[in-house]
């Protein structure tokens, strides 16, 4: 055998774990052929050296076995029973310690494994959720076939610790193997609780009368009831690689609800993206820049695929307001109506005699003092004019306004004028010579 480190073999002998080995190490507790050892890292061959602990000659490591058994009815599943049942570990002969993986109960029968490798034991354990264990059951009665269905796609059983609390199994196989008044029907389980089986018909309305269990992962029954017998290499592998973690489909994954809480709803069906097919393969490709392309069709030239643009504008004006599409229906963003798009506009000629000053409404005349500010009409000032410009504004204000009656004298007079009287707009008035 190899050398390896003393606090493996230690560990491995059972006596400590390695962390405290180390410490008995270091305390110069072990020895090896005589030699006390104190320093972290000493190797030995548990094989060949002599190796004391604390002045106890250590033994080799236990030796690792896997054993299985056809448990016959009548025996507890445990290493020891404290109201002096008979246990499985009385069927078993083996000088080392073994203990048994999963359970099968008092008047159950058939596989069972027994092992002393922890590690292996505890993958077991933890990988019952995946790995098939198939049963042989006799019930009273013959079970209808929507019993079967039922019980194939899960039912909904109470809980061991807590009978209050229900919860879903997980979907099973079942089939028919013997037809009679009291059936033989084949069960496979993906996991494992206590009394599962017949808890699963008694909730359909049947007895479980017989249960032995036949097959066991990889392993399959061949041993008359009560013997036992070591596995081989191979089935060891077996047994191993059965334990390695497999990814479950996704379509699978709703199905297998072990401890999942139920009220009574049936199993889930498959989302609808998990079985969609396939995309199918384009019928053909695009063709290259440097290969001939097809020749657009008349009515399709110069045709594009984008919806004609609304001029926004032109229904401002039109009054109907626009409305811009997106998004869902529930968040579609909408832009309020042009509400005043008929209405009249303002005449400008009314607004140079009017008292208000011009330019945007509410602007502030920034011109002037805060203290100078008023009301409106009081801070309105009208524009500086000049002397001729004066003149000729009192002159126009103080003539008679004009009626109907002396339109005819004023065209009449004015056209009594001479033509070398009459002003021109590019000099000054001229008199004939």
């Amino acid at each position: 055998m190899a050398l390896e480190r003393l606090q493996k073999i230690i560990a491995a002998a059972g006596i400590a774990s390695r962390r405290k080995a180390e410490e008995l190490i270091q305390s110069g507790l072990v020895s090896v052929n005589g030699t006390t050892i104190t320093e972290l890292g000493s190797k030995a061959d548990p094989d060949v050296d002599s190796i004391r602990v604390n002045n106890q000659l250590l033994k080799g490591a236990e030796r690792q076995e896997y054993v299985v058994l056809n448990k016959p009815r009548g025996y507890v599943t445990t290493v020891s029973d404290p109201e002096g049942r008979p246990t499985v570990m009385e069927l078993v002969r083996s000088k080392a310690r073994l203990y048994p993986i999963g359970r099968l109960d008092f008047n159950s029968e058939g596989l069972l494994l027994l092992t002393n490798d922890g590690a292996l034991a505890h993958k077991l354990m933890k990988a019952a959720s995946h790995i098939p264990k198939t049963y042989l059951v006799k019930v009273a009665g013959q079970p209808q076939e929507e019993q079967l269905r039922r019980l194939r796609s899960g039912v909904s059983i109470a809980e061991e610790r807590n009978p209050n609390r229900r919860v879903r199994t997980a979907p099973a196989q079942i089939r028919v193997i013997k037809e009679a008044d009291n059936p033989w029907l084949e069960v496979t389980l993906h996991e494992g609780r206590n009394r599962q089986i017949r808890k699963m018909f008694e909730e359909v309305g049947h007895h479980v009368e017989k249960i032995r269990r036949v097959r066991y992962g990889p392993l399959e029954l061949d041993l008359p009831p009560g013997e036992s017998r070591t596995l081989t290499p191979r089935e060891v592998s077996q047994l191993q690689r059965a334990t390695e973690p497999r990814e479950v489909p996704r379509f699978e994954r709703d199905n297998i609800r072990s401890g999942r809480e139920d009220a009574g709803a049936p199993p889930r069906r498959p989302r609808e993206r998990d079985r969609a097919p396939a995309r199918e393969a384009r019928s053909e490709r695009a063709p290259r820049f440097d290969e001939q392309r097809r020749e657009r069709d008349r009515e399709d030239r110069g045709r594009t695929f984008r919806s004609p643009r609304r001029d926004y504008q032109q229904a401002r004006r039109s009054g109907e307001g626009f409305v811009k599409f997106g998004g869902r229906e529930d968040d579609r963003r909408r832009e309020r109506p042009a509400q005043f798009a008929d209405r009249p506009r303002r005449d400008k000629r009314a607004q140079e005699f009017s008292d208000r000053p011009s330019g945007n409404r509410g602007a502030r005349d920034h011109g002037r003092a805060f203290k100078d500010r008023g009301s409106a009409r009081q801070g309105f000032r009208s524009p500086e004019r000049s002397r001729s410009t004066r003149e000729s504004f009192d002159r126009r204000s103080k003539s008679p306004q004009l009626g109907k009656g002396n339109a005819g004298k004023r065209s009449s007079k004015t056209s009594s004028r001479g033509p070398s009287q009459r002003r021109s707009n590019n000099g000054p008035r001229r008199r004939s010579p």
